[in-house]
């Protein structure tokens, strides 16, 4: 949309819509220290995942407001983990005024994706198909916004690769101790035997394809599973891939052989 005017001075420019993709802190907790301790630990694991995102602050989870210090103090811990705050939703009141004061805009009517619980990883977190399969193959990676990241060279353990805001391509062996993520889909078309994430920014539809699964924990939108709950033999080792699937009892991961 393009607002016009017949107005000389409107040559100097022109207004018109734009879309903005946020991240959005839905907070849970009035305590800044743990949001601190916890921010921390996620960078700790995988640095460079913020890199001056614009984020959201959604505090209508919250059975009272925060106070106007604690937010003040919120968005100094949020930029300090490379996240910009821009904006609020679920503030009313004198709180939305301090809000805004901070330079927040009101996003009370943002819509947010549905957040994904990390699953029960005392449950089978594994449905395997039977596969007659002889000599299995991956699918084509799937077209997406960006041009997927290729990686050629095998990562050693203590080594992560971050494909933001697009799919990973990986064609060499992906060691124990070492680590891919993406936003969207993983392909690894080699063992995987370390960590694999897609979906990192909450992409549901994401899916993780190996050609060896082996892997040290495997997680699509927070979804996680460790092999401290090891893989059915049926898909240890084997050419698969992993899905998140939605059902009565919640989200939980769903690994199963590939097919020629």
């Amino acid at each position: 949309m393009a607002i016009v005017s017949e107005d000389p001075s409107s040559s100097c420019y022109d207004i018109k819509s734009a879309d903005l993709s946020l991240v959005a802190l839905v907070l849970k907790t009035h305590d800044v220290t743990l949001v601190n301790a916890a921010l921390k630990r996620q960078m700790d694991e995988s640095p460079g995942f913020f890199d001056q995102d614009p984020v959201l602050i959604d505090v209508s989870h919250l059975e009272s407001d925060p106070e106007v210090q604690d937010l003040a103090t919120l968005m100094g811990v949020l930029r300090d983990h490379g996240l910009v705050p821009l904006a609020i939703k679920g503030a009313k009141g004198a709180f939305l005024e301090q809000a805004r004061g901070l330079g927040l805009v009101d996003a009370s009517d943002a819509r947010i994706r549905r957040s994904v619980q990390l699953a029960d990883m005392s449950a089978p977190a594994v449905q395997v198909e039977p596969s007659a399969a002889s000599q299995p193959s991956l699918p084509a990676a799937p077209p997406v916004a960006l041009e997927a990241m290729v990686i050629d060279k095998p990562l050693r353990s203590g080594q992560q690769v971050y494909a933001k805001g697009r799919d990973l391509i990986v064609m060499a062996m992906v060691n124990a101790g070492a680590e891919v993520i993406a936003d969207g889909h993983i392909h690894v078309y080699a063992p995987l035997r370390g960590k694999a994430i897609a979906g990192a920014r909450g992409n549901t539809q994401a899916k993780i394809f190996a050609l060896v699964m082996e892997p040290e924990l495997i997680s699509i939108a927070g979804v996680y599973r460790t092999s401290e709950n090891p893989l059915s033999q049926d898909v240890l080792g084997k050419t698969a891939q992993v899905s998140l699937q939605s059902g009565p009892e919640g989200d939980k991961l769903l690994i199963k052989p590939l097919n020629p």
